[in-house]
């Protein structure tokens, strides 16, 4: 059989999704009736927000010039917060459609995504997609994307996604250009674990591409990494629908049900192989992902811990790049440490808890992973602030730098220069395009996650797009910043932070929370501060009740004495009082801080 493994990639809102419904309406084995738009976007978060989570694979088989094809797409998000299921999905192809918006131009994640596939030497095809829209400017993309690949103008494809204009031409360049896979049939089973997820029904689900050999039903196999065995009990591909077989050849995409019971039996990017083959080599698999941003988890309810505890794992064990571990607040109670690839992954996992099992939390400031060296020479890893051991024993920090790389129409370089600096950022490269630039940043990764996207796209009216990724550790001058509430430390709201931006934030923090903490009958102090340096410092007043409304005359002594009992129980209240922030007033202040 011909088989053809292919990756559609682009940047967000690029088209991917629509291309993919066009070619299974073309040549897919499904009816009118069932086709739909955004086919392979299975979550309704998905479909709602008009974008690609998780990575989704089909399997076209057809007829050309008398001969089969077995045709495997796989549909990638183009957000930057999910490149990770970009690059773990081009590992299990041979070439990729570079697609490009005929209205939008290079973006960042094309660039991205193209330097990641000519590094794993895949065949590119570039194609041009909404040419039938008015604002389409094919002229100038061919351009770009002629210097870019470094390929002759007439190769470039141009399609309409929505009407499938230039479909057909398209699948005739992918059966004419696009590699066979390289494997061979004779050889002893390997296969590449490329995905896995929880089915309630099924259990855990495994997406493999057999490298070399046959994959039976009832085959016995064994995971190279733990040395675990199993017995296939179903094997298939998607069409789009999941379609049984009793085998999976050498070069083909599909799942794989083996009663498997956790993700760690099976991990991603490990390898598949015979029980029967001692003499078996791993293949090369690809660098473990590692969440960007922390945040803590708490119930709003702490009576639904373990409800919580229980919609987590569920989610961890369908979506691979999301960690959790237990921790505990004084303020807050029990709750989770929970690691994302940025914030969209992070709201993307706070909505479906809300919406698959009801569950609402409160989700403490984003942090990234600091790291810290002791005066004795240890190096740790710093995830939250309550980590921090005592500043005398540090001897430096050091914070994680991100290589960002911006592209906007030249217009707006200033501005995006002028928010670059301002967020720390040192200048490495600039790149002129037709209409367009690219520019490159250093810039510590706790600068980019909190607003640095809806600041960018107010800077260049909408226009601009970026793409990042950690690149090292630099030494850098952080502090922890604590709130007090009557100098008693909330620890659900301290934060690391950048020394140079310590006085703004504190001020923020202190002011938003003095709106949010309801009044006592005593005065309630809210400080900000480093160690025991005050950087900052408010009140709430105290409710004062009139105790001379009932005196009628007499010697304004009986007055002062009445105040003077009220002032001394108002400073013992002080002392004793507890005071107790609303859950509510975390909710809120929370939100408003993230």
């Amino acid at each position: 059989m011909n088989i053809r493994n292919i990756a559609i990639v682009a940047h967000i809102d690029h088209g991917k999704s629509t291309l993919a419904d066009r070619l299974i309406e073309k040549y897919g084995d499904i009816s009118s009736r069932n086709m739909k738009d955004q086919l392979l976007d299975s979550m309704d978060l998905e479909r709602e927000r008009g974008i690609t989570i998780k990575a989704q694979t089909v399997s076209l088989n057809l007829s050309h010039n008398n001969q089969s094809y077995n045709i495997n797409i796989i549909d990638t998000p183009g957000h930057v917060d999910f490149s990770y299921e970009v690059s773990r999905s081009l590992s299990a192809c041979d070439g990729v459609l570079l697609l490009v918006d005929a209205t939008q131009g290079l973006e960042a994640q094309t660039l991205a995504h193209f330097n990641v596939a000519s590094e794993l030497g895949l065949k590119i095809i570039p194609v041009i997609n909404k040419i039938d829209l008015p604002s389409a400017d094919t002229k100038s993309v061919t351009e770009d994307l002629s210097e870019l690949l470094q390929v002759d103008k007439d190769t470039i494809l141009q399609v309409s996604a929505k009407s499938g204009s230039g479909v057909p031409e398209l699948m005739e360049r992918i059966i004419n250009e696009i590699p066979q896979p390289s494997g061979k049939l004779s050889q002893p089973l390997k296969a590449f674990i490329i995905d896995s997820w929880f089915d309630n029904y099924l259990g855990i689900v495994v997406l493999i591409k057999v490298v070399d050999g046959t994959i039976n039903l009832k085959d016995k196999i064994k995971v190279f990494s733990n040395k675990r065995e199993f017995i296939v009990d179903k094997l298939g591909t998607f069409n789009p629908e999941m379609t049984n077989l009793t085998s999976l050849t050498s070069g083909m995409v599909g799942f794989m049900i083996a009663s498997i019971k956790t993700l760690d039996s099976a991990p991603v990017g490990d390898t598949v192989i015979s029980s029967k083959d001692e003499h078996a080599q791993a293949l090369p698999g690809f660098k473990k992902i590692q969440p960007r941003v922390y945040s803590g988890f708490y119930p709003v309810d702490s009576n639904d811990y373990q409800e919580s505890k229980k919609a987590l794992d569920k989610l961890s064990l369908n979506d691979n790049s999301f960690t959790y571990e237990p921790e505990s607040s004084q303020s807050l109670g029990h709750g989770f440490r929970c690691g994302f690839l940025g914030l969209l992954h992070m709201e993307i996992i706070r909505e479906r808890v809300q919406r698959e099992y009801n569950l609402e939390f409160l989700m403490t400031v984003p942090s990234v992973t600091y790291r810290i060296e002791d005066k004795k020479g240890k190096v740790l890893d710093i995830r939250k602030p309550s980590d921090l051991p005592d500043d005398n024993t540090l001897k430096c920090y050091y914070e994680p730098i991100a290589l960002i790389s911006i592209v906007t129409p030249s217009q707006y370089l200033g501005s995006v220069i002028e928010l670059c600096t301002s967020k720390r950022g040192n200048q490495r490269d600039l790149i002129y395009r037709s209409n367009m630039v690219e520019i490159r940043y250093e810039i510590p990764l706790s600068e980019i996650i909190y607003d640095f996207f809806d600041t960018l796209k107010s800077a260049s009216k909408g226009y601009a797009s970026y793409d990042y990724d950690i690149i090292d550790y630099r030494e850098s001058k952080m502090i922890r910043l604590d709130i007090l509430v009557n100098k008693k430390k909330v620890d659900a709201l301290s934060q690391i932070l950048h020394k140079d931006n310590s006085y703004r934030r504190s001020k923020e923090l202190i002011e938003n929370l003095k709106k949010l903490i309801p009044r006592q009958n005593f005065e309630i102090t809210i400080q900000g501060c480093v160690g025991s340096k005050i950087l900052s410092s408010t009140s709430i007043r105290g409710y004062r009740k009139d105790v001379t409304a009932k005196l009628y005359g007499g010697d304004v002594t009986r007055k002062m004495k009445l105040l003077k009992k009220q002032k001394e129980g108002k400073k013992k209240m002080k002392k004793i009082g507890n005071v107790e922030i609303p859950r509510e007033a975390f909710y809120k202040f929370l939100s408003t801080s993230e």
